[in-house]
């Protein structure tokens, strides 16, 4: 064990780390792909009319969120302007669909071998999903003026650049998780969500003015982090009894041993985020293209964008943000009763000889883990939403508007730090140094 110093446990864990060569290796891998990745998304598509971009960002919300997953490409229109968001639908609809379509279900039981095919398949319906994308994208800038371009080999040029950068950017990802630190995929985003922060303080810089609504906002901001912090680790530990029959010396001898199942109160993650705001924006999002300019008279499209704009005053505005609020619920009770049928706990238990103390095993165990995960998703489903209507209640609050934080980039940025700071003290641990989480 080294020596303790009189350095705070952070700052020393830091020291250690850059200390160990293939722990110092790892981290300089990491942020060697983080730099290629940033200087990538600075390489603009031809014929890009820059001011027109500016526009049709502020004036499309649901663009803004796909910026957060192409780690702020898009308002460049840049090579990597799809982000790894083809990749993430990509990962939800196996996830969706392999309880439900049987080979697959044969897959994810077969190990490691079956978690590659999977994978391989995931990567290949990447490759479709990119190229929709980067066709509706491009259409979308031609419609704005953006992109004038028009021509049947520029607009394949377009699209295949579109769909290679965002395979880039996944293989950029699974590098950094084969060969550095943390989770690749996550810290390609967060690497972007972090690339902002100066246009973040541009934001709070143009709110001084307003200064004690700018703390109040700041206040708001830190007390939904910790909240963010304290639900990301919250789960309850069911406990586990297992029992064993070994023979020896042509005797028989029981054996037992006691364990917990942790199940996590935020199973869901931020995927009920995604999918409720996709939803909520898509009404307002097809309407944009068929209402009436601004100074004519509105039509019935106009009144549907309103309804569904972020950005409308109230009352409407309250319609946009109880929607959202409550199609978070209802995604995340939906995505986490998915992944628990699919990861089959009562099985798996009953493989491993294990069974839950005064509960029988098969099905009253499943009945019994059915009510507890469905008590506890509440807590996490209620979480989510209260963070997905963060940015609606700290306006209304503070009263600054220029200052807006998402609420997507505060899970994505919270839960990466904490999943690489866990993988950090692992390391650590397992070489016998003293590592900085109590």
């Amino acid at each position: 064990m080294p020596e303790k110093s009189g350095r705070p446990k952070l700052l020393q864990a830091m020291f250690d780390a850059f200390s160990l060569p293939d722990l110092r290796r790892r981290i300089l891998i990491t942020l060697g792909i983080l730099l290629a990745f940033r200087v990538v998304a600075h390489v603009p598509m031809p014929g890009v009319d820059s001011a027109a971009l500016a526009n049709m960002m502020e004036s499309n919300p649901i663009l803004g969120m796909l910026d957060i997953f192409s780690g702020g490409a898009l308002k460049n229109f840049s090579l990597l302007a799809l982000g790894v968001y083809p990749y993430i639908t990509a990962s939800i609809v196996m996830t969706l669909m392999t309880p439900i379509v049987p080979a697959l279900q044969r897959l994810s039981q077969e190990g490691e071998s079956g978690r590659n095919k999977i994978n391989l398949i995931t990567h290949w319906l990447t490759v479709p999903l990119a190229a929709l994308g980067g066709w509706g994208q491009l259409v979308l800038m031609q419609r704005e003026g953006v992109v004038a371009a028009s021509e049947p080999l520029m607009t394949a040029a377009i699209i295949i650049s579109l769909t290679a950068g965002t395979l880039f950017l996944v293989w950029l990802g699974e590098q950094i998780t084969q060969y550095g630190i943390g989770n690749g995929v996550s810290i390609i985003i967060f690497a972007g969500i972090v690339a902002g922060l100066p246009t973040l303080i541009g934001q709070g810089y143009l709110a001084k003015d307003q200064f004690l609504g700018l703390a109040a906002y700041l206040i708001i901001a830190l007390l939904i982090t910790i909240l963010i912090v304290i639900f990301t680790e919250a789960h309850r530990r069911i406990p586990v009894q297992y029992a064993k029959t070994v023979i020896k010396s042509g005797r028989m001898y029981r054996q037992s041993g006691a364990s917990h199942i942790p199940l996590r109160v935020n199973t869901a993650g931020m995927i009920p985020l995604i999918f409720a705001s996709a939803l909520v924006i898509f009404p307002g999002t097809i309407a944009s293209y068929f209402m009436n300019p601004a100074g004519s008279d509105p039509n019935f499209a106009n009144t549907i964008y309103n309804w569904f704009n972020p950005n409308t005053g109230l009352p409407v505005g309250l319609f946009y943000w109880v929607l959202f609020f409550l199609l978070t619920i209802a995604f995340a009770f939906f995505y986490t009763m998915v992944v628990f049928e699919q990861q089959d706990l009562p099985g798996t238990l009953q493989k491993q000889g294990g069974f839950i103390p005064g509960i029988r095993p098969g099905k009253q165990t499943a009945n019994y883990l059915n009510a507890v995960i469905r008590n506890i998703t509440w807590g996490g489903a209620l979480f989510l939403a209260l963070v997905a209507v963060f940015p609606f209640i700290a306006n209304q609050i503070t009263g600054v508007q220029t200052l807006q934080l998402s609420s997507f980039g505060m899970l994505i940025v919270v839960g990466v730090v904490l999943d690489t700071m866990k993988q950090l003290e692992a390391q650590l641990v397992m070489r016998r140094y003293e590592g900085f989480i109590k």
